[in-house]
């Protein structure tokens, strides 16, 4: 053998070609799994949009006329109109929380750690734990009404869980609830990241602690707050264990958002083909959030 050469091993081939295959080999049942029961399952159902199915599936095209009873249906615009309120009512105000929070705890004050376990603690429960309790309190019966008038304020109203044009608001509430501190802790570990030596510069040249914020670490932290947006988004969505715990879709169906709607649309009236034309409807919208997320994400790694 030449100097210099490394000895060849018996069997190499072989364990180059299972150190190459083994990776596939484990990761090929999931995905295949994913592909399956997710990728066909979502294929499925648009084409069981397209057709006339009620209780059991039919194959028999019926073009777009789920689409156009859908868009007529005055419950569907309901729903539309509510998780426009819900969805920015709860992320904007999420948001603005979040970074109020974020700055205080930023501000390095005393007992942060039980401060910030108070906050995020809320993120741990399920939406039906937080439904439920938030139908305790917000029971006209039972919760802060009674509470407050057993105190001596005989006047004081709080029934928007039975009010149809407030109830809204009481999913509001309770995702707000839920949600803030993980948005807060978002944005904690985003200003924990920040150079000091940019906020020392600025105080330097006289800039005081708001415009330092304002005109410097905000600024810097827009990936958060588009992380941020991105998670609230879906979460709002998808809110259909909130409003099922919480309001039930009612009074009536007042609280009804697209979730809800394709629930019992597909599954409590029998009338499938609608409820899978509103399923594909969400799925525009959440793809309508999406794209343009990962479009940006992408761009940046291939200019970076």
């Amino acid at each position: 053998m030449p100097r210099g050469e490394a000895p060849v091993r018996a069997g190499g081939g072989t364990a180059d070609r299972l150190q190459r295959w083994l990776p596939r080999l484990v990761l090929g049942p999931t995905m295949i799994t994913t592909v399956l029961f997710v990728y066909g399952f979502v294929a499925w159902t648009v084409l069981l949009s397209f057709t006339s199915s009620r209780f059991l599936p039919k194959y028999d095209f019926v073009g777009w006329l789920q689409y156009q009873r859908l868009l007529d249906n005055e419950r569907w615009s309901v729903a539309s109109l509510n998780i426009l309120i819900f969805g920015g009512l709860f992320i904007l105000i999420c948001l603005a929380l979040g970074v109020l929070l974020a700055v205080l705890l930023d501000q390095q004050i005393r007992a942060e750690g039980a401060i910030r376990t108070v906050f995020l603690y809320p993120m741990a429960l399920s939406f039906i734990v937080t439904g439920t309790a938030w139908k305790w309190v917000l029971n006209p019966g039972l919760g802060l009404e009674k509470l407050m008038r057993d105190w001596g304020f005989e006047s004081f109203t709080f029934d928007w869980l039975v009010n149809p044009d407030m109830a809204i608001y009481t999913l509001v509430i309770a995702a707000v609830w839920q949600s803030s501190g993980f948005v807060m802790a978002l944005f904690l570990a985003g200003l924990r990241g920040v150079d000091n030596d940019i906020i020392k510069a600025a105080q330097l040249d006289g800039a005081g602690l708001f415009t330092i914020y304002r005109r410097i670490i905000l600024p810097y932290l827009r990936p958060v707050f588009f992380s941020a947006f991105i998670i609230l988004s879906h979460i709002a969505i998808k809110s259909f264990d909130l409003v099922m715990a919480l309001t039930g879709g009612g009074p009536g169906y007042a609280t009804d958002l697209p979730a809800t709607f394709m629930y019992t649309t597909a599954f409590s009236r029998g009338q499938m083909g609608l409820g899978s034309a509103s399923a594909v409807m969400m799925l525009g919208v959440v793809l309508a959030i999406l794209v343009p997320y990962l479009y940006s994400e992408l761009r940046g790694k291939r200019h970076g």
